[in-house]
């Protein structure tokens, strides 16, 4: 399997957690504006080495999800940002052009520390 795209997790924003319960993670490179950050998962940014798609995978931490669907911008997004909205509901089309969706269980919880990647 080829590593398209690699961080791990720093820190997680006020209000982040809050997402998960309505299956949503949400994540942001270190530098985040604070009204943003409080929302997301802050991560260390990494670099994207292939293109988001369908069909690949997703492995937070220990688990690993299969990528069902990928906005027309999320790849961009998570490129340029290190922004992207996961969905844990393996919807077959993107609902939002900066959406990832991801068949499995939302996590219950993501750690600092938890790595965050894709693979084909």
């Amino acid at each position: 399997m080829t590593v398209i795209y690699q961080t791990t997790i720093t820190r997680i924003g006020q209000s982040a957690a809050d997402a998960l319960s309505d299956n949503m993670l949400i994540t942001f490179r270190e530098g985040a504006p604070a009204d943003i950050e409080a929302f997301c998962f802050i991560h260390c940014h990494g670099e994207m080495s292939g293109e988001l798609k369908a069909g690949s995978q997703m492995e937070l931490g220990d688990a690993r999800y299969a990528v069902t669907a990928v906005g027309e911008v999320a790849g961009q997004n998570l490129r340029e940002l290190g922004h992207i909205t996961l969905r844990f509901d393996g919807q077959p089309q993107a609902e939002y052009p900066g959406t990832v969706h991801v068949a499995g269980p939302v996590p219950q919880a993501v750690t600092p520390g938890c790595t965050l990647k894709f693979v084909a």
